[in-house]
C-alpha cells in the first residue's frame, strides 16, 4: 500500500460531504474510506510524469479497472492542476501500454517479468501481468479520456500515442470482428477451471460473421462461453463514437473517423440482429453472449460492463423497454448468478464461490435504478454488509457477510463512492 497527500479539491469535498452525511454515521465512516481510497493507497506517479494505477491487493494495473477507480473523480479535475496531472498521467500511461500491446488485460508497473501465470501460453512478454484478451479494456480507458477532455476542455492527452493507441483500437476491434479467419491472438491456461482458459486450442468456440467483435474474456476476467459479449459490445459502439469524434474535432482526421463510424454501425447493427433474445416470461431481452449460430447465454455477471450496467455505460437509457426486460430477468433466479440471503440479494458471479453477491453489483444495480426507494434500500444494504471494515469487497455471503473475497479492491471502493455522489446529488441521503 502507498500513501498519497490527497489535492485539496478532494479534501474540501470530503468535509463537505462529512457535514452533508452527518445524521448518517455509518455512511459517512464508508463514504470518507471508499471515496478517496485510489488516490490514497493504489496510485502512484511514476517519474516519467505518468500515472500507475494498481487494483488494491494484486500489485497490477487493469485498464478497465484503473478507470473505473479514478471515474468519480473526473468532475473534480477541471479547476485542480494536481489532479489533473494525476488523470493526465493515468491517460498517458494507460495509451503507453495499449501501444505496447492491445490485447493485454492487466501490465506490470515495469518490465519485471512478473505475470499472474508464467505459464500461459499467450505471447506473454515483460509487461503483461496477464495477457487475457478482454474487448471491455480498449473501451474504458477511451470513456475515460473522453469524459475527462468534456469536462475539463483539455487537449494535452491528445498527442502521437495517444493517436496510435485510438488506431489500434480501432484495429483490433475490426480484426476480431472476424476472429476465426484474421486474429493472431489464443489463449491456454493449465488449468482445471474452464473459466480460466479458451477452448479450441487457445482459439474460443467457433463464431459467425455478426458484425459484432469477438472477446475471449468478460469483464470479471472469466473465459466467454461464447465468443460476442453483448455488454462489452454494446460499450465498444458508444466508445468508436468517442473515437470519430476525436479523430475529426482534435486530429483533424477523417479516414480514421470513418473507419470508427463504420465499425461503429456494424457493431450496433449485429447487436440488435443477434444480441436479443425472445424470451418465454421477460419478452425481448438483451443476451449476455451469443455465437452467431443461434446459441446464447442468458445470465448476468457482476463486472461491468454487463447487463445491469447498460445505461451506465450510455448505449441505451434506462427507460429503454428492452432493458427493463432485461433488468427484471438480471434480477431474478432466471439469472443463474442471481442469489438471495438473510442480508443481501443480487448479482454474483462464476468468478467468486457459488452464492456470493458482489458488492459493486448492488452498487450497479443502484446507479442504473429508477426507482428511489430501491436507490436507498440498496445504499442500507451496502451499508449492513460491509462487515465492520468499512470498505466495500468483491463478493460475499448473503447469509454471512463477514465471509468476502479481497479486502482491499480499489474498485469496489470507488464505484460505492460514485454512487452515494449520485445519492447526495438526488437528496436521498
Amino acid at each position: 500500500m502507498i500513501t498519497t497527500k490527497l489535492p485539496q479539491v478532494i479534501e474540501q469535498f470530503l468535509d463537505k460531504a462529512d457535514q452533508r452525511l452527518a445524521a448518517h454515521p455509518e455512511l459517512r465512516k464508508l463514504f470518507r474510506n471508499c471515496f478517496p481510497n485510489t488516490l490514497e493507497t493504489t496510485t502512484k506517479r511514476l517519474e516519467d510524469g505518468t500515472t500507475f494505477v494498481f487494483t488494491g491487493d494484486i500489485p497490477a494495473m487493469w485498464l478497465r479497472d484503473s478507470t473505473e477507480q479514478v471515474r468519480h473523480y473526473i468532475p473534480f479535475a477541471k479547476e485542480d492542476s494536481e489532479l489533473q496531472d494525476i488523470m493526465e498521467g493515468l491517460i498517458a500511461r494507460q495509451m503507453f501500454y495499449i501501444n505496447i500491446d492491445p490485447y493485454t488485460n492487466a501490465f506490470n508497473e515495469t518490465a519485471n517479468d512478473r505475470h499472474y501465470r508464467a505459464t500461459d501460453e499467450c505471447d506473454l512478454n515483460p509487461w503483461m501481468w496477464e495477457r487475457k484478451y478482454e474487448l471491455d479494456s480498449l473501451c474504458f480507458p477511451v470513456q475515460l479520456l473522453y469524459e475527462y477532455w468534456q469536462t475539463t476542455g483539455r487537449t494535452s492527452m491528445f498527442d502521437d500515442a495517444c493517436y496510435q493507441a485510438l488506431s489500434s483500437i480501432v484495429q483490433v476491434i475490426q480484426t476480431e470482428q472476424h476472429h476465426m479467419e484474421k486474429s493472431p491472438y489464443r489463449f491456454v491456461r493449465q488449468t482445471e477451471l474452464e473459466t480460466e482458459t479458451l477452448q479450441n486450442d487457445g482459439r474460443g468456440l467457433p463464431v459467425n460473421y455478426t458484425g459484432m467483435s469477438w472477446s475471449g474474456f468478460r469483464p470479471s476476467d472469466d473465459a466467454n462461453l461464447f465468443g460476442y459479449n453483448i455488454p462489452s459490445n454494446m460499450f465498444a459502439v458508444v466508445i468508436l463514437g468517442h473515437i470519430r469524434e476525436i479523430a475529426e474535432d482534435i486530429y483533424k482526421d477523417s479516414r480514421l473517423a470513418a473507419r470508427a463510424n463504420k465499425l461503429r454501425k456494424e457493431i450496433d447493427y449485429g447487436i440488435r440482429a443477434y444480441g436479443i433474445y425472445n424470451h418465454p416470461v421477460y419478452g425481448q431481452i438483451y443476451a449476455y453472449e451469443t455465437d452467431g449460430f443461434g446459441n446464447y447465454c442468458l445470465m448476468d455477471d457482476a463486472g461491468t460492463p454487463g447487463l445491469m450496467s447498460i445505461p451506465y455505460i450510455g448505449y441505451v437509457t434506462a427507460d429503454d423497454p428492452i432493458y427493463q426486460n432485461t433488468r427484471w430477468f438480471a434480477l431474478s433466479f432466471d439469472n443463474p448468478f442471481y442469489f438471495e440471503g438473510k442480508f443481501a440479494k443480487g448479482i454474483g458471479s462464476p468468478h467468486t464461490p457459488g452464492g456470493y453477491v458482489w458488492h459493486m453489483a448492488l452498487a450497479m444495480q443502484a446507479i442504473t435504478s429508477t426507482d428511489d426507494e430501491e436507490i436507498k434500500a440498496l445504499i442500507d444494504t451496502l451499508i449492513a454488509t460491509d462487515a465492520g471494515t468499512g470498505y466495500m469487497h468483491e463478493g460475499f455471503h448473503p447469509d454471512n457477510p463477514a465471509d468476502f473475497s479481497r479486502p482491499w479492491f480499489a474498485w469496489s471502493n470507488s464505484l460505492f463512492a460514485a454512487l452515494i455522489c449520485k445519492a447526495m446529488d438526488k437528496g436521498l441521503v
